[in-house]
């Protein structure tokens, strides 16, 4: 019996979930390749063609030489050098950018533009994400719930006036509003106005960093040609944090947001008049019962 029930639970429930999130990455992948492949393959057509152009005007470099000359470019972007400007461009590992890189550690968003490069700061790594992620997660969950402490009257809000329950409503939204525009609206138009982006780039930045999927395509303060005020990344870190704290307290309330508007949709409409006899009837034929 316990195996036939575990069958009937992986068929009823599992297994169309699993079918549901398999389709799901397809259709991903297929939008994906079909946005993406053609681009891909004209900067890579590009790129070729312009290392056939330099080696036309520079005729003392042999393919061998200009290949050795990208690998060394490559190496200095992987390990977070800016091959753009000169030795002058600012450090990556002052206090303002090593503080944004812990945050990017605990936070698991990752971005993948400088990671450290040295076997101390490697195992350090380790080991401080070991500490760090969990401690994270346990800073997020303890200021969400300490938010919503102070909305727990919406929990029992069926017992109040309906122009409390409106008032309620009405500030809820108005919280939620105030928090996007905080969060996902104003900083966006001043990474795009400090980076030089659109709009659009800092709207697509803000939303890859607070999900935590890091990219790194698009990456705060790493322009060598711009000139930062020091504390500038190590703000943008902690707008990662009261951003991720944010989220981690919308994620319950939007639903319930939905719930209460429709309850005064429906009571507005008369529905819940309608119902109250109903209710009633099954109270008094449950008390009946019990006599």
């Amino acid at each position: 019996m316990p195996r036939a029930g575990l069958r009937g639970c992986w068929g009823g429930r599992a297994l169309p979930l699993l079918l549901a999130y398999v389709c799901y990455l397809l259709l991903g992948a297929t939008v994906f390749q079909l946005l993406e492949r053609q681009a891909e393959a004209q900067s890579r057509y590009e790129f070729q063609f312009e290392k056939l152009r330099f080696l036309e005007n520079y005729t003392c470099l042999d393919q061998q030489a200009l290949e050795q000359f990208v690998q060394v470019i490559m190496e200095a972007w992987v390990k977070g050098v800016n091959p753009k400007g000169n030795s002058t461009n600012p450090s990556n590992w002052d206090f303002g950018s090593s503080f944004f890189f812990a945050g990017t550690v605990v936070t698991t968003i990752g971005y993948g533009n400088l990671a450290p490069s040295t076997e101390a700061g490697q195992v350090f790594c380790v080991f401080y994400a070991l500490v760090g992620i969990p401690l994270n997660v346990v800073f997020l969950n303890h200021l969400g719930t300490g938010l919503r402490a102070h909305l727990a009257t919406l929990e029992r809000w069926e017992d109040q006036p309906r122009r409390s329950q409106l008032l309620q409503v009405l500030g809820l939204a108005l919280f939620l509003v105030v928090g996007t525009l905080a969060i996902l609206i104003f900083p966006p138009l001043v990474f795009s106005h400090v980076e030089g982006w659109s709009f659009r780039e800092g709207f697509y930045f803000a939303f890859i960093t607070l999900s935590t999927i890091g990219f790194g395509d698009y990456v705060v303060g790493t322009d060598p040609s711009k000139h930062y005020i020091s504390v500038y990344r190590s703000l943008a870190a902690i707008w990662i944090l009261l951003g991720l704290a944010w989220l981690a307290l919308i994620l319950p309330l939007g639903p319930l947001l939905l719930h209460r508007c429709s309850q005064l949709w429906l009571l507005s409409r008369g529905c819940a008049a309608e119902e109250a006899p109903g209710s009633r009837r099954d109270r008094d034929f449950l008390t009946s019962k019990r006599r």
